[in-house]
């Protein structure tokens, strides 16, 4: 998406328009970013795997449920990951959302940065990471793009995930605790009913909402998933 104004993506029925980008280190390795679009500011946190700071072809986006935040679930898995990523030539950005638990405008808040990443930092394959209400952004945004190569939902919510029979042929990963009390793991078996191959479905016994209980599973399985995904023959 260039900066100059004209509309360049739409989530469900929002136009949305990239007016500048602003990136400001705010640690090792970590800048802060801020999207400023005709509709509000979008605010993340960038892990540029380049030595130049340029995101390269290979990008994860991350998303966090109803309430936002840019951490994740399973004690701050998306900060850990990302870092982890960016050692290994993929970018990460930590995408927090302009309007929380409004889903077109949260999926518009992905396609933005899916766009940035593309256009500015020249990403050519992405992977799509969101939690609870973030899954559903997550599969709705991942049919959207063509960059997209993978969409991974968390302990998804199955309200709103409208096109999670559009996702393939990317790959769909559903991800779920069987103790999760707050969304049952039986919303992502409907989700992994309802799409297509190539498609897989992970249950985590004893674990909750949050992740928490099976945290380093979690960190292996998405290690092993987003690297498969993301490799140059990938795209």
């Amino acid at each position: 998406m260039s900066s100059n104004g004209k509309p360049k993506r739409r989530g469900g029925d929002t136009t949305i328009s990239l007016l500048s980008a602003e990136r400001t280190p705010v640690g090792p390795g970590v800048e802060q970013v801020v999207l400023q679009t005709d509709r509000g500011a979008i605010r993340g946190f960038l892990h540029a795997a380049g030595a130049d700071g340029a995101p390269g072809p290979a990008v994860v986006v991350w998303v966090g449920g109803a309430g936002g935040g840019t951490e994740g679930p399973a004690g701050g898995i998306y900060h850990r990951l990302a870092d982890q990523l960016a050692l290994e030539g993929i970018s990460s950005l930590r995408l927090d959302y302009r309007h929380p638990n409004v889903l077109v405008e949260c999926i518009a808040d992905v396609l933005v940065g899916l766009a940035w990443l593309e256009d500015a930092g020249g990403a050519r394959r992405a992977s799509l990471v969101g939690h609870s209400f973030g899954g559903a952004v997550v599969i709705d945004a991942g049919a959207l793009n063509p960059i997209v190569k993978d969409v991974i939902a968390l302990s998804s919510q199955t309200y709103g995930a409208d096109l999670v029979g559009d996702v393939s042929p990317r790959t769909l990963l559903l991800v779920h605790g069987e103790a999760d009390r707050v969304l049952p793991a039986a919303c992502s078996r409907q989700l992994y009913a309802a799409a297509q191959d190539p498609r897989e479905l992970v249950l985590y016994p004893g674990c909750g909402h949050g992740l928490d209980e099976c945290a380093p599973a979690l960190r292996d399985l998405l290690l092993t998933h987003i690297r498969l995904q993301l490799a140059p023959q990938g795209g």
